[in-house]
């Protein structure tokens, strides 16, 4: 859990589930979070990161292992125990938004507040849509509002009945990406002044690591790495983890000292034997380039590999570049670059390029 944070709100210990009788969706997967804070759930579709989402809400049965929420058991799969989804104090916010087509924004945020007195639910139905700037729109019908506002509306629903954990399944999958950008800013804003336990549903790895305290990497159902954003990014533990946030460049090499020789360099392969081969990863952006006739003396001693670029796509602040480097006794490189800056070379410019051996990740062949 993130530092500074002493209570765990919803906790899942060794859950599991399968829909066929067989094969298991979600397997051993167990996770806490801590009031105020955002864990977000990460995978590729059909890795089962919906599923623990539906068993901590109480939409699917719990099969295997117990789901807590402050301390208290509220499903255990073993003995059957089971709180229905309206007991567990849990706000829900589903990708298609769920909106009753037919009552107003008011009323629809309204739907979860039966138990309150008519004044006191008005006041709570403001209070959620000006939390998301939705208080104007009171009598609004959903099918005149735009996705970002019926997206505002939802979170607002969610929130009135102040539950103690929210539970987000691709909240921002239906929005086009300017929007999206906009309304997931505003989103954690709102998320964090409400002091909710969050976990958000999403197969972005970049929208991940600008929402999450901590992220939790999916693959078939199991969990393969934990931890916060930086962390997991810039220290994979696996080829899946570190392919799975970005692009990658891929080389090939022996380990021999302690080392793996490679055109760029030596790069350090501690705890890997002598004459284990192995993979070297790393990303577009841990690569520098400079002009062939620049600084070709290297950063910190380090190697400088000569290179033609072939390809260049401008991405906003960035471009990424292809380049085609030719070892001397070695095959033909194809790697990608990512640089900003003022050097902006051509396709068919001579370029260097050097690697910190620290931003290089090894792993076994497999």
């Amino acid at each position: 859990m993130s530092e500074g944070l002493s209570e765990i709100i919803l906790g899942l210990e060794g859950v599991g589930h399968s829909y066929d009788g067989q094969t298991e969706v979600v397997s051993s997967f167990s996770l806490g979070v801590g009031a105020g804070e955002i864990v977000c759930l990460l995978g590729p579709s059909g890795c089962g990161k919906s599923t623990v989402l539906r068993l901590a809400a109480g939409l699917e049965p719990l099969q295997k292992g117990r789901i807590k929420l402050r301390g208290e058991t509220i499903a255990e799969g073993e003995s059957r125990i089971s709180e229905p989804p309206e007991r567990r104090n849990v706000g829900l916010v589903f990708q298609d938004f769920a909106l009753f087509p037919h009552l107003t924004v008011a009323r629809n945020v309204a739907f979860g507040l039966s138990g309150l007195a008519d004044d006191q639910r008005s006041q709570r139905v403001q209070e959620a849509l000006s939390q998301v700037g939705m208080g104007a729109y009171l009598g609004a019908y959903p099918h005149a509002l735009s996705g970002g506002q019926q997206q505002r509306v939802a979170l607002a629903r969610a929130l009135a009945p102040r539950p103690s954990v929210m539970l987000l399944d691709e909240p921002f999958s239906g929005l086009d990406a300017r929007l999206r950008e906009q309304i997931r800013d505003d989103t954690l804003r709102v998320l964090k002044r409400s002091g909710a336990a969050t976990l958000l549903v999403t197969h972005d790895p970049e929208e991940a690591m600008f929402m999450a305290d901590r992220i939790y990497l999916m693959q078939a159902g199991r969990l393969i790495q934990s931890g916060p954003p930086a962390e997991v990014y810039a220290r994979p533990n696996s080829e899946f983890a570190a392919k799975f946030f970005s692009n990658i460049n891929e080389l090939e090499g022996i380990v021999q000292d302690g080392a793996v020789a490679t055109p760029l360099g030596p790069i350090p392969a501690s705890g890997w034997t002598a004459g284990s081969r192995v993979k070297v990863l790393f990303r577009p952006e841990c690569l520098d380039c400079v002009p062939a006739n620049g600084n070709l003396n290297g950063a910190a001693g380090r190697a400088i590999l000569p290179a033609t670029v072939t390809e260049v796509r401008f991405i906003g602040v960035a471009r990424l570049l292809r380049v085609l480097a030719t070892p001397a006794g070695g095959p033909a490189l194809d790697l990608q670059v990512r640089t900003g800056g003022a050097f902006a070379p051509e396709v068919g410019a001579k370029v260097g390029l050097s690697l910190d051996p620290a931003q290089a990740f090894v792993f076994g062949p497999g």
